[in-house]
């Protein structure tokens, strides 16, 4: 599996599946969609998304947390294509 420093940068990318997780200073991103198959695949999956959500709770649990943060500032707005 590649893995990320969750937290360390704003340009690690990684792919499991349809499931796309970026890499930001002050969050993890995950969007898309997974299906866990009943197979080798399946499992492979399932072992990549729990070892990349421990090295977040690991990482997040050795900090002083603020309760929450705001919404990124620098969010562009696009023109719908299909409007």
């Amino acid at each position: 599996m590649k893995a990320i420093d969750p937290f360390a940068n704003e340009s690690d990318s990684l792919q499991i599946d349809h499931l796309t997780i970026e890499n930001r200073m002050d969050r993890v991103s995950i969007y898309g969609s997974i299906e866990i198959t009943r197979d080798k695949k399946g499992l492979e999956d399932a072992r990549m998304l729990s070892e990349l959500f421990n090295s977040i709770v690991e990482k997040l649990s050795k900090e002083d947390l603020p309760d929450t943060i705001p919404p990124p500032e620098n969010v562009d707005t696009v023109e719908n294509p299909f409007d």
